[in-house]
């Protein structure tokens, strides 16, 4: 697999500058609709349910100390025991917590474009199509199967925004197809990209091929046979792997489902995911040798994971070194349950209530 290791001489302006729908835009409700007001609803909802009630971490009470300052080791070290015990607990939770990949989330500069080389050049369905003229922007949800039970890709175009910046740190998206040649075919009589031709994978055995949409994502075109989940990749850079491996698996709970080095082109890859590849959607992490930094550029937005309690899935994101970033509670109008947290990397993921999302799809 091709795998990009230069780094964006510049930065495009920042998302704030665009009328974007960020990670509650699959609720139609971009993060710039959010005023201080409704912000405050959210510090309510999350102080309502402690980080030490949901895990059992109990406040230590401080100790009075002598000159040698044993209380004070003493409370470090109940700290600590309480601590390590709530991550224990967390650990526990979130393996057994019901989750599934929902969707990636992300801009392109014509909606109407990017629908139509889905459907006729990927095989995609358009599932369902949502225009917020308030909010200036549209949705287009589109995959292999319903929302209910496969990762679809969610389109956002804001208004008057026909291009963006991918940067250097997304990767591409993955397509499990019966036949990659057959599909490279097709795509270019439609009048696609191809970027790299139908052939084995570099050190290994799998048929693949690169192409990318109009609007500059690539998607890797993988041989295999029938599959229940066609959409089947994320792949995301990283600055240190097994950095990231450790947090997806504790505060995401996902499964390491492999790892490969690949010494002869600098770079490693691990597989996460809930699941067996060949049955579900995977997040594919990459390692590219001395590189510790990318460019996130302003095009890739998230993926959306469902969880059976946004409340304990946001503290176990912090007990284990993530950043939340909304913290959990009802989207204002909808009532669906989300919180959003950034991973070591600064990638974005959003955390969906597995009942709410259900009843928003009914």
């Amino acid at each position: 697999m091709v795998r990009i290791i230069s780094m964006a001489s510049s930065i495009r302006p920042s998302l704030s500058s665009f009328r974007i729908s960020s990670c509650s835009s699959r609720l139609g409700v971009p993060l710039s609709s959010f005023n201080p007001s409704r912000k405050l609803v959210f510090s309510h909802l999350a102080s309502a349910v402690p980080q030490s009630q949901l895990f059992g971490l109990k406040a230590s009470k401080p100790l009075r100390g002598d000159a040698n300052n044993v209380g004070v080791a003493s409370a470090g070290n109940v700290s600590q025991a309480s601590t390590s015990a709530a991550q224990e607990n967390a650990l526990e939770w979130v393996k057994k917590d019901k989750r599934r990949m929902l969707h990636v989330v992300y801009r392109v500069g014509d909606l109407d474009r990017t629908i139509k080389f889905y459907t006729e050049c990927l095989g995609m369905k358009l599932l369902r199509k949502r225009d917020i003229p308030e909010e200036r922007y549209t949705n287009a949800f589109l995959g292999y199967g319903p929302e209910d039970s496969h990762f679809v890709i969610e389109l956002t175009y804001n208004y008057g925004v026909n291009k963006y910046d991918i940067g250097t740190g997304f990767g591409h998206f993955g397509i499990a197809v019966e036949d990659v040649a057959k599909t490279v075919e097709l795509i270019k009589a439609k009048g696609g990209k191809v970027t790299r031709e139908p052939g084995p994978v570099k050190g290994g055995s799998t048929v693949i091929a690169f192409i990318e949409d109009p609007d500059g994502y690539k998607f890797e075109l993988l041989e295999r046979g029938p599959t229940p989940e066609p959409l089947c990749q994320v792949m995301l850079r990283v600055g240190d792997l097994d950095r990231s491996i450790n947090f997806y698996e504790k505060a995401f709970g996902m499964e390491l489902l492999r790892k490969r080095d690949n010494p002869e082109y600098k770079y490693t890859i691990a597989m996460m995911g809930y699941g067996p590849e060949d049955k579900n959607a995977v997040l594919e992490l990459t390692y590219n040798y001395g590189v510790t930094d990318y460019d996130k550029g302003n095009a890739y937005a998230q993926i959306a994971i469902g969880t059976d309690d946004v409340y304990k899935t946001a503290e176990a994101i912090k007990l284990f070194g993530g950043k939340v970033t909304r913290e959990p509670g009802p989207l204002p109008g909808i009532n669906t349950k989300i919180t959003a947290c950034l991973d070591p990397d600064s990638w974005k993921t959003v955390f969906v209530d597995n009942v709410d999302f259900v009843k928003e799809l009914e």
